[in-house]
């Protein structure tokens, strides 16, 4: 009998090697390479492109708008662009538990009006198991479909039959295909059945959900060729000691990657969170050291953050820098700013930085409040509650203006805020609302003076 040859492919890049290694060339992650025995390759598919392949002028394609489709969660729409695209192919990932099936299963129950079946495939739980949760959520569409099955050439035998406008793979780590030898959730498993998936939802224009697992570092598990197949790769965040989670889109061919959903666990599923500004403010002590309101965008949607910061002496030769939702390294650039531009002594003292709420933050505007909560802190002065601050900090000291303003002021109007601290760059032709006061500083040295009046 002839020996079996086998390779080895890197679990985060794909790289193949002939020989097992400690450190992948194409990535340098170490122990991420996993041996695969190598088999005859697959009859080659059909090409996805309706009507061939033949190339054609640009000035002879027709454009057309896509006709998206509501899921019934307008947070998840949000997120999408407005809703599912027909023929996309979208990958949902996040920690284990972080309620990724519970999400789609509510897509699912907000499809219930819709004449074309729904197919929930299952490789994780039986049919029993989803129709409890489904219970619980008081999910109960006519129209959907429960499928126990981890063989993508089974699944597909129920597609085929039942033609679903959408259909949700849980999740595609699980499933394997019979073309390869390899364990499910090997590399050739994953990539050889989400291409399978790819090239039917174009063909179809069917719209496709696949549920991915995460790693330790809390990347799709797999290879990142995984994450360029698919148009549309979402993330779902939160922590499990709290009910908020927040969906953010990270990669998306029909729609901005800046937008978040937010959504609170509960005992009948995710309930959807409109206004995000009042919950991420909720339990904020007023007139507190070392706390700001920053009013950051994510896509165009503005959002009101509490900033916190404590400062204490340090017990050791070194000082400490950690932060929490905020960018360690413009923590400590701007600490440097601090000592260098305000005159504040920071060098024997330790710096912890938080953004309230669990929601990370690394936009620009936010330099501002990170300034305004370390130095309430130091000098034990809070800053008045009813003030929202917001402007990039340069290195040497000045203020940077800041996108969307007018969108800004008006949700911290919105919110009962009464003062606002902006660039002065940005005072130019800006529409002020009744009942709120903006001011414009240009340099750090006056923020501190206009926040901290002597």
């Amino acid at each position: 009998m002839a020996k079996q040859k086998t390779r080895y492919v890197c679990n985060e890049c794909g790289y193949e090697s002939p020989k097992w290694m400690g450190r992948c060339p194409g990535c340098d992650a170490w122990n991420t390479l996993v041996e695969e025995v190598v088999t005859k390759a697959p009859e080659r598919r059909a090409s996805i492109a309706a009507g061939g392949a033949s190339p054609a002028m640009l000035s002879e394609i027709a454009a057309k708008d896509e006709m998206r489709k509501r899921t019934g969660l307008s947070e998840l729409d949000r997120v999408l662009g407005g809703g599912m695209v027909p023929g996309s192919l979208v990958l949902v990932g996040g920690d284990p538990g972080i309620g990724k099936s519970t999400l789609l299963l509510q897509v699912c129950g907000g499809l219930a009006g819709e004449d074309a079946p729904v197919l929930y495939v299952s490789a994780e739980e039986s049919t029993a198991q989803i129709k409890m949760r489904a219970d619980r959520m008081q999910v109960a569409p006519d129209t959907l479909y429960l499928s126990a099955e981890n063989n993508m050439e089974a699944a597909f035998e129920h597609v085929q039959r039942l033609k679903p406008h959408v259909l949700i793979i849980d999740s595609i780590q699980t499933m394997y295909t019979s073309r390869l030898t390899a364990a499910p959730g090997s590399v050739s498993q994953v990539r050889e059945a989400t291409a399978m998936l790819l090239e039917y939802a174009k063909k179809s224009g069917t719209t496709v959900f696949i549920v991915g697992h995460v790693t330790k570092q809390g990347s799709i598990a797999g290879p990142r060729v995984l994450e360029h197949m698919v148009d549309t790769v979402l993330y779902f965040e939160g922590d499990h000691h709290h009910a908020y989670r927040v969906l953010r889109a990270v990669k998306n061919r029909f729609g901005s990657t800046n937008e978040i959903g937010v959504f609170e666990m509960t005992d009948r599923g995710l309930s959807e969170i409109p206004n995000p500004s009042a919950m991420l403010l909720t339990g904020r002590t007023v007139d507190a050291p070392g706390s700001a309101v920053i009013c950051s965008m994510e896509g165009s949607r503005p959002v009101l953050m509490e900033v916190q910061a404590l400062v204490s002496p340090t017990a050791f030769g070194m000082p400490r820098r950690m932060a929490t939702g905020l960018d360690h390294n413009r923590l400590v650039l701007l600490a440097a700013v601090l000592e260098k531009k305000a005159g504040l002594h920071l060098g024997t003292h330790d710096i912890y930085l938080n953004a309230a709420g669990g929601l990370k933050v690394d936009e620009p505007a936010v330099d501002l409040a990170i300034i305004a909560a370390i130095a309430g802190s130091l000098r034990e002065t809070p800053i008045p509650h009813d003030t929202v601050v917001m402007g990039e900090v340069g290195l040497t000291g000045e203020v940077r203006g800041v996108s969307r303003v007018p969108a800004r002021i008006q949700e911290c109007r919105k919110l009962g805020f009464k003062r606002c601290v902006i660039p002065a760059d940005n005072l130019k032709n800006l529409p002020v609302p009744e009942g709120l006061k903006v001011a414009g500083v240009r340099s750090v040295s006056e923020f501190m003076d206009t926040v901290f009046p002597k």
